[in-house]
């Protein structure tokens, strides 16, 4: 099973475990407690689960169009993003950082632990 590793936009370690193969990076990123949202629920029809691969970007499925599509309406898209609903993990441990737009996406469809946050003052993050 390959070993995922996650980092919040902030560039900290957010998560990291083993999924199965096959698994998408958004499934990884809910299984093992990434803040990693979706507002279309992860079906190809928004660009909120944009993430930038750090490692192990050649072994993930191919990016057809439908994704290519929706990730030119990202936010500051690099040679090594893709949609986390899309991309999945073959043998290859993968390292990936949770964007901005997903990060934020995930605490609004999350309320109860962005009351929480707030009332911590680690969001919004300074």
């Amino acid at each position: 099973m390959p070993k995922v590793t996650i980092y919040n936009p902030r560039g900290e370690k957010e998560a990291e475990g083993e999924v199965e193969r096959g698994t998408s990076l958004l499934e990884a990123s809910m299984k093992l407690g990434g803040h990693h949202g979706s507002a279309c629920g992860g079906v190809c029809a928004c660009s909120t689960c944009h993430v930038w691969v750090k490692k192990g970007f050649e072994s993930l499925t191919d990016m057809e169009d439908g994704e290519a599509d929706y990730l030119d309406r990202a936010y500051d898209v690099k040679p090594y993003s893709r949609l986390g609903c899309q991309a999945q993990l073959a043998d290859q441990d993968v390292v990936y950082q949770i964007t901005e737009e997903s990060e934020n996406t995930w605490y609004d469809e999350h309320p109860k632990e962005r009351h929480e946050a707030e009332a911590k003052g680690l969001w919004p993050p300074k």
